[in-house]
């Protein structure tokens, strides 16, 4: 096994929103990264607004200690507005500063229908293994 592909393998890629449309707010899926280490490097992949008047894409990171429970924002942790433009942006959280959960909270604002297409991605460390 090569170097590259032992640091590979301790990559763990998660899915905080898989490519979908969206049309009203809402929340994300929620990942434990209790079992990650270090730092998560978090990734939105977002289309230009789809339809709609002034269309806005909010996205910020959230934590809580159990999944169910009550999520807290993680400080610093919230992309810039996506409107009529496509937009890759990427933000990096402490693993250490988040609670053991995290999730992100979409809020799409506009008139007449707005619509986004986007992906949100977080990278992290595997701890073992």
């Amino acid at each position: 096994m090569t170097i590259i592909q032992q640091a590979l393998d301790k990559l763990q890629l998660s899915a905080l929103h898989p490519t979908a449309a969206r049309t009203a707010t809402g929340n994300g899926t929620s990942i434990d990264v209790q079992t990650l280490d270090g730092d998560l490097f978090v990734i939105l992949d977002s289309a230009a607004a789809g339809a709609g008047t002034n269309p806005t894409l909010d996205i910020k990171l959230q934590s809580s200690d159990t999944s169910g429970g009550t999520y807290y924002d993680i400080t610093g942790a919230t992309f810039t507005q996506v409107t009529s433009t496509a937009s890759q942006q990427a933000i990096t959280i402490s693993k250490d500063e988040a609670r053991r959960w995290i999730r992100i909270v979409y809020t799409i604002g506009g008139t007449s229908s707005p619509s986004f297409t986007f992906s949100v991605n977080a990278v992290g460390v595997k701890k073992y293994g």
